[in-house]
């Protein structure tokens, strides 16, 4: 759905506020917060409404609601004292008071060049003989996702999570991006589930790949597996992206907070039984994803991942890498 209002335009598909041509910086939950001010244009929205609709009923303060408020009105050019868009309605909620011009079911349907991409799927083999899955999709200047925690290249591309950020990268660009050791398509039954040995897989597909230069980009433990590539090979890396990661893994930064999460994690991911859906399958999906316990998706893309005893290989190993040390960065 798009929304258009003053010189703003607010598409649900594509998760992003633009003015003009140039995007606005927003926050998911301040996002979300915005959408519903709009769709329910018609009506004062209550605080109450607000909390179930972006927080899912979870607790939060007053106060995290008033800062989302703000925030929201930043970034259409409003503020608490004008009040041109989101008006405050004392002891009522808030409306949205713009004109706003939804976008036709025509226009609706009319498939986005991002509709058009196909993702094509090979194997590669790393340096211990294991088999890993890859997919490039889109043309273009190459960029290389380094694999994480998790990961399915048929699974995520369809993924109300991860889809809409997938198909965005591969817009005006190839992305490469691959299945780790242990997930997806990627070989399950391998025993080197190690730091180096996740490195070792990033540096195969991209020689299968027949790339000679490209942008990387890291996300969660992809991160320490792209710093420890940039290192190797600083002449095949023209841009290092980074996002929600790390440089040492949880058992390794010397908190005993830490450590203690790390144990309870890999406990929760441990097999349990003959259950449909572990607690590794509503934990995982819950923790990137809160309002997630609405549908089976998460669940059944968790579990179809990585099974569960090799899950917890993978975590243990995660939380035990480290991108600075010597073994990673010996070349």
């Amino acid at each position: 759905m798009r929304y258009e209002f003053d010189d703003f335009v607010l598409d649900t598909g594509r998760v992003e506020l633009r003015r003009g041509s140039k995007l606005v910086d927003i926050e998911p939950q301040v996002f979300d917060l915005l959408v519903h001010l709009i769709a329910n244009q018609d009506r004062v929205v209550s605080s109450e409404e607000l909390f179930e609709a972006v927080w899912a009923g979870r607790i939060v303060s007053l106060s995290t609601l008033t800062s989302r408020i703000n925030a929201a009105r930043k970034a259409i050019g409003d503020s608490g004292a004008k009040q041109k868009l989101i008006k405050t309605i004392p002891r009522r909620g808030y409306r949205f008071t713009a004109e706003v011009i939804t976008a036709s079911d025509e226009a609706e349907a009319a498939p986005e060049p991002e509709a058009t991409l196909r993702q094509e799927i090979s194997f590669c083999t790393s340096g211990d003989k294991v088999r890993i899955a890859y997919a490039k999709v889109g043309s273009g200047p190459p960029l290389v996702k380094a694999g994480n925690w998790l990961n399915h290249l048929e699974y995520d591309w369809e993924s109300p999570v991860w889809s809409h950020m997938l198909k965005w990268m591969a817009s005006g660009r190839q992305l490469i991006r691959y299945d780790a050791r242990g997930n997806g398509l990627s070989d399950w039954d391998v025993q080197d589930i190690s730091f180096d040995a996740f490195v070792r897989d990033l540096e195969a597909v991209v020689d299968a790949a027949g790339l000679t230069r490209f942008a990387l980009f890291g996300a969660s433990q992809g991160c320490a597996v792209s710093i420890a590539y940039a290192v190797r090979h600083p002449e095949r890396v023209s841009k290092l992206v980074l996002y929600g990661g790390f440089a040492r893994g949880r058992r390794l930064r010397g908190d005993p907070v830490d450590i203690e999460q790390a144990d309870a994690m890999i406990t929760l991911i441990a097999p349990a039984g003959a259950r449909r859906i572990p607690p590794s399958g509503r934990f995982s999906p819950r923790s990137l994803c809160p309002a997630a316990r609405r549908s089976r998706w998460p669940g059944s893309m968790t579990c179809s991942a990585t099974p569960r005893r090799r899950k917890t290989r993978c975590a243990s190993g995660w939380c035990r890498i480290t991108s600075t040390c010597s073994s990673s960065c010996r070349k």
